[in-house]
């Protein structure tokens, strides 16, 4: 640790320099050799630093969402040239600089943040060694090793003997008992904010790699809290505590009011939108008018929430613009069907007729007929109404004789007029 600490000597003393402007501040307050004093601008280090990291945190949220986006094709790539690691490396890269995507992005956070680690660790231990370090002096240095955290000393660590805890002014059962509760408590919020992350905040639509190595981290990343943190002095607890509780408590800020499209949480935000917008008829907040936009400008292809909110506004009388705003209307603008396709709600479909059979068409004339007090026209399935003495010799058929008055009856009931084809005699 020698070694690493020497790495990051040069952060030591600006990291120093802080803490002991935190404990003047509180020094007033609690008093300087209270723990206190000293725990509390450890904490104020911790939001500091975290406050400054935001940027990166932002960064680290497009980077990880960016990265589940191309899981499909990295998983193409990986395929395609299983055989050829040149190749798919060389395709990789490819495709990170295409789409602008980088996969250490998402570590940022925890890279930016090692340093000060080492550096404040750098200096519990010179703290716990009697050394002076940074700008803290002799009589700073006392008041450090007088200060206890709920009875265990801010220098004191798990493993330490009963005789190093005891020149500091402790026992070794407040140390372990003080000691084992924050590690514990530090692997619990760890395991807790990874947990959350990938149960609300992943895109359950997609099944790719990244999501079986972020659940194996969610077990692995407290594992190794709990086995490291038998070696970190109180103080380092204290940070380490601090800065998973902030980590855990901006994720929750995050999946609340910014979620990954295809989430559980997409699906709680876009209803609590739903609700608001239908209620005020209009988008009011800015970050909501950008997730509207969005969503109307992916057409077909949004995903199952995002139809579900975009019908809902249509079912209220109320339809999403492209600049993230909703209007109202007399009849909403556009509902999406399943696959994505646009369809009119505020007209009915135009549906077929039904198809009439002959005899409700001739009778549907016929009645048209009286009710308009018109003549009923002649159809080739009526028999001509004029006299028989009118028609000229030569009409006459041959065989000479008229038909009968039940062959005119049939005639004008529908059937085909002349002589019908004998029916086959039937074989004996």
């Amino acid at each position: 640790m020698d070694t690493i600490a020497s790495l990051f000597s040069f952060i030591t003393t600006p990291v120093s320099w802080v803490i002991v402007q935190f404990h003047s501040v509180y020094g007033a307050l609690f008093g300087p050799d209270t723990g206190w004093a000293w725990g509390l601008s450890i904490v104020s280090l911790v939001i500091l630093i975290r406050i400054c990291l935001i940027p990166l945190f932002v960064k680290q949220i497009k980077a990880t969402r960016a990265m589940q986006t191309l899981q499909p094709e990295m998983k193409k790539i990986q395929e395609r040239y299983k055989n050829d690691k040149q190749r798919q490396s060389e395709e990789m890269m490819k495709l990170y600089k295409e789409t602008g995507t980088n996969p250490l992005s998402s570590c940022l956070p925890i890279l930016a943040q090692s340093p000060f680690f080492f550096a404040l660790y750098h200096v519990l231990n010179s703290i716990a060694s009697n050394d002076t370090i940074g700008v803290i002096n002799d009589r700073l240095l006392e008041s450090a090793q007088k200060a206890h955290i709920f009875g265990a000393p801010l220098a004191a660590k798990f493993t330490d003997s009963s005789s190093k805890v005891e020149a500091l002014g402790s026992t070794i059962t407040d140390v372990r008992v003080v000691t084992a509760i924050m590690i514990v408590l530090m692997s619990a919020s760890q395991f807790f904010t990874q947990r959350q992350l990938m149960t609300k905040n992943v895109d359950t639509t997609v099944k790719t790699p990244f999501m079986q190595q972020q659940k194996m981290l969610m077990y692995v990343f407290p594992i190794m809290f709990a086995v490291f943190g038998i070696n970190f002095p109180v103080g380092v607890l204290v940070y380490w505590l601090t800065t998973n509780v902030w980590t855990m408590g901006q994720q929750m800020y995050v999946i609340h009011n910014n979620p990954t499209p295809g989430s559980k949480a997409q699906a709680a935000y876009l209803e609590r939108l739903h609700k608001h917008v239908t209620q005020r008829d209009k988008v009011t907040r800015r970050r909501d008018r950008a997730i509207v936009k969005a969503i109307v400008a992916k057409g077909r292809d949004r995903n199952e929430f995002e139809r579900k909110f975009i019908n809902g506004l249509s079912k209220a009388g109320l339809a999403a613009q492209p600049d993230g705003t909703v209007i109202k209307g007399d009849t909403a603008a556009v509902t999406v069907a399943e696959d994505g396709t646009p369809m009119a709600t505020g007209t009915p479909k135009r549906q077929q007729p039904k198809r009439q059979s002959k005899a409700q068409r001739q009778s549907g004339t016929v009645t048209g007929a009286k009710a308009t007090g018109e003549q009923e026209p002649k159809t080739s399935l009526t028999k001509s109404e004029d006299p028989e003495d009118a028609k000229p010799a030569g009409a006459a058929k041959k065989g000479g004789a008229k038909p009968a008055g039940g062959a005119r009856s049939k005639a004008q009931s529908g059937q085909r007029k002349g002589p019908q084809r004998p029916k086959s005699p039937s074989k004996k």
